[in-house]
C-alpha cells in the first residue's frame, strides 16, 4: 500500500495574521477539490494533517471525499519562522534558499533545517510505526517540511533543489512497507495512485 505528503495548495496571503493562520485560497480549494475526486483519495483510511490552517482546510476536503476523520499532529507544522515574521516573496525566497544552503544554522532566529527535520522525521516514523502497513494514508503538511521529509526517506543531503515545484499542492508517495519514496514531488490533482 502507499503513503502520499501532501503540501497545501495556494493561500491568501494576508500580511497582517500570523502565517500559519492563513487560509486557502479560492484557487488552492478549487485545486484540493480536484483531488479529492481522485479516486485514490477515496482509497485513503487515514488523514493526518499539521496542525496549521491552511493544510487543515486541504485535509478536510480530502477527509470528506475518503470518509474518514482528520488527524493532527502539532509536530507536523511547518518550519518555525516566527522570529522574522512575514517576509515579502522576494525576501522570502532568499531566506528558503539560505535556510536549506546552512541546515545547521539558523535564519534570523528560525527553526534549524535539522531540527525540522528531525522533528517531521520522528513525527511521520512515530505514525507509520503503529499504522497498518494494508491501509493507505496522507500526510498532509507543507512545502519546507516536506521536501527535509523527502530528503531524509530518500538518503539525500538537505538541499533546496529537492524542494517542490512553486506554489504548493504537491505531492511524494512512498510504499508503506518500506517507505521507499516512489515518485517525486507531482501536482497533487495529477498523481494518479
Amino acid at each position: 500500500m502507499f503513503g502520499v505528503y501532501l503540501t497545501h495548495p495556494q493561500v491568501r496571503i494576508d500580511p497582517a495574521m500570523a502565517v500559519p493562520k492563513w487560509g486557502l485560497s479560492d484557487l488552492g480549494r478549487d485545486r484540493a477539490r480536484v483531488t479529492a475526486a481522485n479516486p485514490w483519495v477515496r482509497s485513503l483510511g487515514r488523514i493526518v494533517s499539521s496542525h496549521e490552517t491552511k493544510a487543515m482546510e486541504t485535509a478536510a476536503i480530502l477527509a470528506q471525499a475518503a470518509g474518514v476523520p482528520v488527524e493532527t499532529d502539532e509536530e507536523m507544522g511547518e518550519n518555525d519562522r516566527s522570529a522574522t515574521g512575514f517576509l515579502p516573496p522576494e525576501e522570502f525566497e532568499k531566506a528558503a534558499d539560505w535556510f536549506f544552503a546552512h541546515p545547521n544554522e539558523s535564519f534570523k532566529g528560525w527553526e534549524r533545517a535539522i531540527d525540522a527535520q528531525t522533528r517531521i522525521w520522528d513525527a511521520v516514523s512515530y505514525i507509520l510505526d503503529r499504522h497498518d502497513p494494508a491501509v493507505p494514508i496522507a500526510f498532509v503538511g507543507h512545502g519546507g517540511v516536506g521536501t527535509l521529509l523527502k530528503c531524509r526517506m530518500t538518503g539525500t543531503a538537505i538541499a533546496r533543489d529537492a524542494d517542490q515545484p512553486a506554489g504548493g499542492g504537491n505531492l511524494f508517495a512512498f510504499r508503506l512497507a518500506d517507505r521507499a519514496v516512489t515518485c517525486d514531488w507531482t501536482p497533487m490533482e495529477f498523481w494518479q495512485g
